[in-house]
């Protein structure tokens, strides 16, 4: 039976040693905010690292210690008795490097100056994360994780660490991911840090001197990411186009007479509404600074690059087995992204399951219950429970 993990309080790791980037530089004495559930078995072989998507955290199940309202991002997936049952599988969760949750990142202090890195915070990589997650690792003592697991971006950390740490894997669990961001998905990311850049308040990046936020920059970026997240049908189904006021139009066709008549540029759509209060939402809790350097590495990630743009080539060395998952609706990281995995996976002879879910939700999916998907993630963690005998 399903239950739930109860108050969890993550813990801060410090990493005195410099870890080297791939743009050349390093970064020492940072800290990880990590998370876990579960308990780590005598021989550490059912360790799960889950990785988080743009604006997740390490807070990946049950209720904060400091907030009842703040439920983990993935608390339907992972838990007692839930696809990712915590009574078999230690299951962690970390902050990457450069988020705003408590890792350090833009917002916090240089040691070398004593202000905040603000924008002179390095530029970091899917594949830098993936080096900070081994360290973690290496804390608990874990040599090998059961599994590997992420959606979206998360999904692209689960694919890195395949191809970086072939033996340190043995399932990799990608969704809702793709294996490098099409032209129309680094523009959409692009429009969304102009936003961001444009704000009067951003300031070049050092907007915490300045004691303010840009938050109208957030907001619209905010927007822009949430519209991508969800499918044509979803958004009918939810909102259509119901006015939130029905007298709306027939207020503007009296008014049109009127010799001062002027457009109304408020809210009356619902679905303005909505994405309103989405970005009014994630302005108050999401770094500007993050946001930039988040979506950057969204964009550089690109395994095949090094091997002449050869996606076969850059997995032949791995080991894992793979379960990849997408949802027929999401046109963000549309299904054929999903299935060039596959299809490369495949021609290296690699064991792989994949699975296209028709649900209606666009790339939101891989964050709801649809008991397609959440079974099938729990048949294959029963498969992977097997294995390590837990």
């Amino acid at each position: 039976m399903e239950s739930s993990i109860g108050i969890v309080t993550p813990q801060r790791m410090h990493f005195a040693e410099p870890l080297a980037l791939q743009n050349g530089s390093s970064i020492a004495g940072y800290d990880l905010m990590v998370e876990t559930y579960g308990e780590l078995n005598a021989d550490r072989s059912n360790a799960v690292l889950v990785c988080h998507a743009l604006n997740a955290s390490h807070h990946v199940a049950g209720i904060a210690a400091d907030n009842p309202k703040d439920i983990g991002w993935w608390d339907n997936m992972v838990g007692p008795g839930k696809p990712l049952d915590t009574n078999r599988f230690f299951v962690i969760g970390v902050n990457n490097l450069g988020s705003c949750f408590g890792s350090t990142g833009p917002m916090s202090l240089n040691a070398a100056t004593g202000t905040p890195y603000g924008a002179r915070f390095p530029v970091v990589t899917v594949e830098d994360w993936v080096n900070a997650q081994a360290r973690v690792a290496d804390a608990f003592g874990i040599a090998r994780f059961a599994a590997v697991m992420g959606g979206s971006l998360g999904g692209m950390q689960a694919l890195a660490w395949s191809i970086m740490y072939p033996e340190r894997v043995g399932h990799c669990l990608v969704i809702a991911s793709t294996p490098k961001l099409s032209a129309q998905n680094i523009a959409f990311n692009e429009v969304a840090r102009s936003a961001i850049l444009s704000d009067p308040d951003f300031h070049g990046g050092d907007y915490y001197a300045h004691d303010v936020v840009p938050r109208r920059g957030l907001r619209v970026a905010r927007m822009i990411g949430h519209i991508t997240y969800l499918s044509d049908e979803d958004m009918a189904t939810k909102f259509g186009r119901t006015l939130r006021r029905a007298e709306a139009l027939v207020d503007g066709v009296k008014s049109a007479a009127d010799d001062n008549y002027r457009f109304s540029f408020d809210v009356e759509f619902e679905v303005e509404s909505y994405l309103r209060y989405q970005g009014d939402k994630f302005a108050e809790y999401f770094d500007a600074n993050t946001y930039l350097l988040i979506t950057r590495a969204l964009d550089y990630f690109d395994p095949a690059r090094a091997f002449g743009g050869d996606l076969s080539r850059a997995l032949a060395h791995t080991s894992a087995k793979y379960l990849v998952v997408s949802f027929a609706t999401d046109w963000r990281f549309a299904p054929n992204r999903s299935r060039e995995i596959v299809k490369a996976l495949l021609d290296t002879r690699r064991t792989v399951s994949y699975a296209e879910i028709d649900a209606p939700h666009g790339h939101d999916a891989f964050l709801l219950t649809d008991p397609r998907y959440h079974n099938l993630v729990r048949a294959y963690y029963e498969r992977i429970a097997e294995e390590v005998r837990v």
